[in-house]
């Protein structure tokens, strides 16, 4: 169910599925500030994520992931574009605060993994040997936790302006007022 009154939208989904992008034009188009956790956990440890799991691994990267991902859930008129692996964290699978609408941006596994690819950020979830099947993997144990979004969009083949225009419609449809520019 849509919050009544919404204060922030955290975008949930598979790496690749367009939450960076789809979250930054939304934020723009909403007149709302815009956050990608990755960058977020970036700026705090003056690393880039691929140096985080060289030196700490990926448990250390998640606890951070937490942490920053929780200072970004108490900001109003705001858009976070969170990590693939955010929802699947243990500490995050409570309740989102008040006022908290979670769209899950859907992609299939091999449009995720060309993304991915064609992104010139490190993806050190998919530096194995079958990227695709590792995505496959991933995806079918994180599928629960996305579905407990509020809202579905899926992204395969779609611009960003379409993914977000979509997102607007649904927002409209449902009462929430904006300035769609």
């Amino acid at each position: 169910m849509i919050p009544p009154t919404i204060s922030r939208i955290v975008l949930v989904g598979f790496m690749g599925a367009g939450k960076t992008s789809v979250g930054r034009r939304l934020a723009e188009r909403l007149g709302w500030r815009f956050f990608d956790l990755d960058a977020e956990v970036e700026r705090k440890t003056g690393l880039s994520i691929e140096e985080i799991f060289d030196r700490w691994g990926e448990d250390r990267f998640r606890v951070l992931e937490v942490e920053v991902g929780n200072l970004l859930l108490v900001e109003t008129e705001a858009v976070v574009a969170t990590g693939g692996g955010w929802a699947a964290s243990p500490e995050r699978r409570g309740e989102l605060p008040a006022g908290t609408l979670s769209i899950w941006l859907r992609v299939h596994p091999e449009e995720a993994v060309r993304r991915a690819q064609d992104d010139a950020r490190a993806r050190p979830m998919l530096d194995v040997e079958d990227p695709i099947e590792r995505a496959r993997e991933l995806l079918i144990e994180r599928t629960p936790l996305y579905e407990a979004a509020t809202l579905r969009v899926d992204t395969e083949g779609r611009a960003v302006d379409d993914v977000t225009s979509r997102i607007l419609e649904i927002l409209e449809t449902h009462g929430m007022e904006f300035d769609p520019e």
